[in-house]
């Protein structure tokens, strides 16, 4: 069973779904990474998604288990530091570094975040720990907890390689949609919510206006909300 994308541009470079990521993901075909921001089970107000810790392991383990058998390059997972000891071990682990932070922590104020790599990348030798400030963004207002931009370009950079197509199976405001379009990548997107879905979409949309601003524009097709097809 196949399911056509909710969105998608004309040539297929990018699309994206409005469904649940344990439902779409053994549908897809063809992903070369991973780059992810799951919610982290430490209570964010999602539109509807209960954000609790309980059962917070086996949910991660269901949809990290259809991942791996999704794509066949790294996965890269943004945990949040008190759920390092929640994942399987990593090959390795990127630091986040974002300064002037204000998160607290048992030591004072937090300045960084893991993000876990499981498998070999595929952009070369890189560097593990990359900066990527925390600044205001209207485009993405309307969600609780947006990743910045510069968090999805650098992180996309360092596992994939040019016209490799990323997944993110928990989109959110579009943030690796983004980045993945600037830095020339295909793009899987899955988001339930529709309010997010909808950001994301509107956010990608500028950014492939901006970067096809002197060529003809991309042709958008939007098919009817969680019809499927079967083949």
């Amino acid at each position: 069973m196949t399911r056509s994308p909710d969105w998608q541009t004309d040539d297929g470079a990018i699309r994206l779904y409005c469904g649940d990521c344990l439902d779409i993901l053994p549908t897809l075909t063809g992903v070369n990474a991973v780059v992810t921001d799951p919610p982290y089970g430490v209570g964010f107000k999602y539109e509807s998604h209960d954000d609790t810790p309980i059962g917070y392991e086996d949910w991660c383990g269901r949809w990290f288990a259809l991942c791996k058998l999704v794509s066949d390059g790294p996965i890269a997972i943004s945990c949040g530091i008190s759920n390092l000891n929640s994942w399987p071990q990593a090959d390795w682990v990127l630091c986040w570094h974002k300064p002037a932070a204000m998160g607290r922590c048992p030591v004072g104020f937090n300045n960084w975040e893991p993000v876990l790599i499981y498998g070999k990348t595929r952009a070369g030798q890189v560097v593990d720990v990359f900066r990527a400030c925390i600044t205001p963004d209207d485009s993405v207002s309307g969600h609780p907890c947006p990743k910045p931009l510069g968090w999805g370009e650098c992180v996309v950079n360092r596992v994939s390689a040019a016209a490799d197509v990323v997944c993110d199976p928990f989109m959110g405001s579009g943030t690796t949609g983004v980045a993945a379009v600037r830095l020339g990548r295909s793009f899987i997107g899955i988001e339930r919510e529709r309010k997010y879905f909808d950001i994301a979409v509107k956010r990608i949309t500028e950014e492939l206006s901006r970067l096809r601003l002197f060529e003809p524009p991309p042709v958008i097709v939007q098919r009817e909300m969680f019809a499927e097809e079967v083949t």
